[in-house]
């Protein structure tokens, strides 16, 4: 990392920045270039490793890609906004974001855990309780659900002057 007074190496805050965020950008291997999917997601952690999980259509270019090859990277940003032009100068603007980013294995999961992954997406994004939810078996069973079990990840802040 090359700005690593920007880094952020403690897990609790790592935890609190992934709740912060609300997209995660994931890259798969593409034939000649890299493709990246923007997905909401849910997580959770299990003696600090990061399970991120996903859900969409159970077909497309990135299931394609995901069965050549499951390795991938993602970057989930929360940003903060941007500050002005000091004095007129330009190259003094600053983006203001908390970021984590990070590679691993994705694969599909089924059944019970494919539930429990879903209620994890819910309770991410949603506002009442996730543990209540009914999910309709009709539904589920046209539904892919993703875990990405991340092997390495980073973080890093660059917060506004108080």
């Amino acid at each position: 990392m090359r700005r690593n007074d920007r880094e952020v190496t403690d897990w609790d805050e790592i935890m609190g920045i992934v709740q912060r965020c609300e997209l995660c950008h994931i890259a798969f291997h593409g034939e000649e270039y890299p493709y990246v999917v923007p997905l909401n997601f849910g997580f959770e952690t299990r003696n600090k490793q990061l399970f991120l999980y996903f859900h969409g259509a159970p077909e497309g270019r990135k299931h394609e890609l995901l069965r050549k090859n499951p390795k991938v990277a993602f970057v989930m940003e929360h940003t903060q906004g941007i500050s002005g032009p000091e004095n007129g100068i330009a190259c003094r603007c600053s983006a203001f974001y908390e970021s984590v980013m990070g590679e691993g294995t994705l694969e599909y999961i089924h059944g019970e855990e494919k539930v429990a992954a879903l209620r994890c997406l819910m309770h991410h994004h949603a506002t009442d309780s996730s543990a209540s939810l009914h999910f309709d078996p009709a539904i589920l069973q046209k539904t892919a659900v993703l875990c990405l079990a991340v092997r390495s990840l980073t973080a890093k802040r660059h917060t506004a002057p108080a």
